[in-house]
């Protein structure tokens, strides 16, 4: 999903670095453990969402009211993302991402400790600031360690960790929350952090070569209005996809009526359709400028008319979950691609913003959801929430392919 956000800065690390015969370390190990840290980060986002009725009612709030734990980790990203790239950024990448683990197993330790919700929020938005940072050092390492001209699938490979997450991480930490308790969930995201941590500790190479660069040109990337139509198109197109995913628990129990039981399997449907449209998505944003972006939308919308009128019976409802993870993720890269396209000469700030720009959709379904679910619109209702959101996102995209061909982007 974030892949090719980072491609640009992944080959302006190669080019960093074209001399480099033969970088310190194993370069397997090191994927391997920049990987078990993403798995890690998306166990612990994407699981929350699986969660979200168990800490509810233990800390006694309504789903809607929970649902600002799952917006305070997406706020924590799309705010602490370009914060800490920027302030770290002549820090060894080394250096920091160790620290940003440490930061990492703080926001998630101290979420299973959580007394109430207002504490909840406060964690989960200290867990979710680490998130941006970690790809963008990692996809540093990643370049790094393998050499000029295989950076981008190098970083390919630890972003595998995000993907097995959205399969594997968060339909297990559903599991787990459900028999053990959500707090439970928390703690095996601790234990997996500090797997992660300790494989980071042995075989992130130790190298000078690492330590960060000025980011002045890169902030020359923040004035160009091409840049900021995209973060909103992606903000708001994106939305429709937490918009399902933060309520796929109450559309299973309350919805079609099935027992919790299903959740996890709900979850990992959706996951697997997130990797097929990634996988698609990529091939799509290659070939065509902007095709995967409308079709993936426009997919999108059909299948949210679906859910919103027969999401009730559960044979209609998971293929349809299917369906939303593969035609949003068939529309990212492109997203991606594009973003990065507009201000190549600063491509960490826009793996940091495109970062942000999904995490700030998270924040927009679950509102628009929550918002739905407290006018007593029914469970469902979170689809047509994020139908208007995607409406309006494609519409404002259609309008800058417009705008791009009548006048260029003097900015750019």
């Amino acid at each position: 999903m974030h892949t090719r956000a980072y491609e640009g800065q992944c080959a302006v690390e190669e080019k960093r670095h074209i001399s480099a015969e033969s970088p310190v370390g194993n370069p397997k190990l090191t994927l391997f453990a920049l990987a078990l840290g993403t798995f890690a980060i998306g166990t612990g986002e994407f699981g929350s969402n699986g969660i979200i009725q168990l800490f509810a009612t233990d800390l006694g709030v309504s789903v809607p009211a929970a649902t600002y734990a799952i917006t305070a980790y997406a706020f924590g990203v799309v705010i602490g993302s370009p914060a800490i790239t920027l302030l770290a950024a002549r820090v060894n990448r080394r250096t920091l991402l160790l620290g940003l683990v440490v930061l990492f197993l703080a926001g998630n330790g101290l979420s299973a400790l959580a007394p109430n919700i207002a504490l909840l929020v406060v964690f989960r938005f200290v867990a979710g600031s680490v998130q941006g940072a970690f790809f963008g050092a990692g996809a540093v390492v990643a370049a790094y360690v393998y050499g000029p001209g295989r950076g981008g699938k190098a970083f390919a490979t630890v972003m595998g960790g995000l993907t097995v997450a959205t399969i594997a991480g968060a339909p297990l930490g559903t599991f787990i929350g459900q028999h053990a308790g959500w707090r439970a969930m928390y703690w095996t995201v601790v234990a997996i952090g500090l797997l992660a941590g300790a494989a980071l500790v042995a075989w992130l190479p130790r190298t000078d070569d690492l330590h960060g660069s000025p980011v002045r040109d890169e902030l020359n990337g923040l004035r160009r209005l091409n840049v900021w139509l995209m973060v909103t198109v992606a903000a708001l197109g994106i939305s429709s996809i937490f918009a399902v995913y933060t309520f796929i628990g109450p559309f299973v129990t309350d919805a079609a009526l099935r027992d919790a039981a299903l959740i996890p399997i709900a979850l990992a449907v959706f996951g697997l359709g997130m990797a097929v449209g990634n996988h698609l998505g990529g091939r799509v944003a290659d070939r065509y400028e902007h095709r995967g972006l409308i079709w993936g939308y426009g997919g999108v919308l059909a299948l949210l008319v679906v859910i919103g009128v027969a999401g009730g019976n559960l044979l209609i409802l998971l293929p349809c979950l299917f369906g939303v993870g593969a035609t949003m993720m068939l529309a990212i890269p492109t997203i991606q691609v594009r973003l990065t396209g507009f201000a190549p000469d600063a491509p960490t700030l826009m793996g940091a913003l495109n970062l942000a720009a999904l995490n700030l959709a998270n924040s927009l379904g679950a509102i628009g959801g929550a918002i739905t679910l407290e006018a007593g619109w029914g469970t469902l209702s979170t689809v047509w929430a994020g139908f208007v959101l995607t409406s309006a996102g494609l519409f404002l995209y259609v309008l800058t392919i417009t705008r791009k061909k009548r006048a260029p982007d003097v900015a750019r």
